[in-house]
């Protein structure tokens, strides 16, 4: 179903992106760049995982000798929840003064120094700020905290983001936080910092990276909105020429790095993988940050959201995971062959222009046009070890409906698609993607 016309078509895209240092040992200059901001006192938030690879402490010690006060704290969880949410800002508020909050770790431990970032500043509770209709969708009154995000793996693109991504329980489903306000002031990458991610992590987040600049790459164009007024205007939105640099590079960084990141064994070859791998997550965060991304990742919260119900032995690799989980970027990358071909029809110079740049061996040049981009990504999942549909996760027939309704809360999301979609159109994708191979 394509999209109706704009009475007023827009003409004005915005971009913004957060202060970057990037390369092997840059995290060795984040006590000078936090001190230029004026902070005293440091909230380092880390998971109990990373703690383990002294990148946390490692960080800490560099902020005290820039003459900073900087506490350590663990209150991050591996896909945060409301719960985890709170209970971290409680432990920031019982650790002030507080003026500044540095992320060491992934999108997880990003997103709690967001939500703490927001709640020491700000008035009300976590689910205030969530986004409607789950949440209140409140947007913050006051300036929040500055947040500097010293990623350790590559693929979420969080630290360049205006999201704070959640799990809420009640609710059974991932939804976010979004303002422009949450946007990380700075972001160090130093891809060193990556040796310690495990092969299931690097494959994970890495589908997540190639979905942010897929969905950015294929968002609709921001002259397809209704013209805005300056108050009106949000941070995603739509493809756009700044955006679409962004995205084609980091999916040609992806083409040459990606297996080579999950399975290379030489030590070189691996350390240039991995760092071309830090290189494209920046790039695609750059790129939807801003122009935004839509149907996988609607599709992915309750694909991770309602895995807790299904009695489900899926362990993913990689992941300390007691209980049923599925990764972010897996949750994503679940659906993506066939949100793909859903929206092909919207603009298939741009879907096989992907397709090229992820597949320049031409493996898959001879499939049909609109499966063209599909295949490439199935043959790209199955290398690196990926789920072989939503069945291996757990999901069957019965569960559809459910993933439809959590899908279809994703308003927010789903108004970036370049098409219009219907709940008939996410049933038919879940459907499509209980079996890949």
């Amino acid at each position: 179903m394509q999209l109706s016309s704009p009475k007023v078509p827009e003409s004005v895209f915005t971009y913004a992106a957060p202060k970057l240092k990037f390369g092997p040992g840059a995290i060795d200059e984040i006590g000078h760049d936090v001190a230029a901001l004026g902070a005293r006192s440091v909230f380092v938030v880390t998971d109990p995982q990373l703690v383990a690879t002294g990148h946390p402490e490692r960080v800490a010690s560099v902020l005290r000798a820039a003459g900073l006060t900087a506490q350590v704290h663990d209150t991050a969880a591996v896909e945060p929840s409301n719960a985890s949410l709170a209970a971290a800002v409680d432990r920031a508020r019982g650790a002030r003064p507080v003026d500044a909050v540095v992320a060491v770790g992934g999108g997880s431990s990003i997103d709690t120094a967001k939500a703490i970032s927001l709640l020491l500043t700000n008035p009300g509770e976590l689910m205030d700020y969530v986004n409607a209709p789950v949440g209140g969708g409140r947007a913050p009154e006051n300036a929040v905290l500055p947040v500097i995000a010293v990623p350790t793996t590559t693929g979420t693109g969080s630290e360049s983001t205006t999201i704070c991504v959640l799990d809420v329980l009640e609710a059974k489903v991932k939804t976010g936080i979004s303002h422009e306000r949450l946007r990380p002031v700075m972001a160090v990458i130093d891809p060193d910092l990556t040796a310690t991610q495990p092969p299931g992590v690097t494959a994970s987040a890495g589908m997540d990276i190639l979905c942010h600049a897929l969905e950015s790459w294929t968002a609709r164009p921001y002259t397809s909105y209704e013209h805005k007024t300056a108050a009106q205007r949000v941070p995603y939105c739509g493809s756009n020429p700044i955006a679409d640099m962004y995205s084609q590079q980091a999916m040609q960084l992806l083409a040459g790095a990606f297996r080579s990141a999950v399975t290379e064994q030489d030590a070189t070859e691996a350390a240039t993988a991995r760092s071309n791998m830090a290189l494209a997550a920046t790039f695609a965060g750059m790129g939807f940050g801003n122009a935004g991304v839509h149907v996988p990742h609607a599709n992915a919260y309750p694909v991770a959201g309602r895995v807790h119900d299904l009695a489900s032995d899926f362990r993913p690799d990689g992941y300390a995971a007691s209980e049923a989980m599925v990764p972010h970027g897996m949750a994503v990358a679940s659906t993506a062959p066939a949100a793909f071909e859903l929206t092909f029809e919207a603009n298939p110079e741009r879907h096989l222009a992907a397709a090229a740049w992820l597949d320049p061996q031409g493996l898959d040049a001879q499939v049909e046009a609109p499966q063209r981009l599909s295949a490439v990504l199935r043959r790209l999942m199955r290398d690196i070890g990926q789920p072989s549909g939503l069945a291996e996760i757990g999901y069957g027939d019965g569960d559809v409906d459910g993933l439809v309704s959590g899908t279809m809360q994703q308003q927010r999301l789903l108004a970036t698609a370049p098409r219009e979609v219907t709940e008939e159109d996410i049933a038919g994708v879940i459907r499509a993607s209980m079996h890949h191979w």
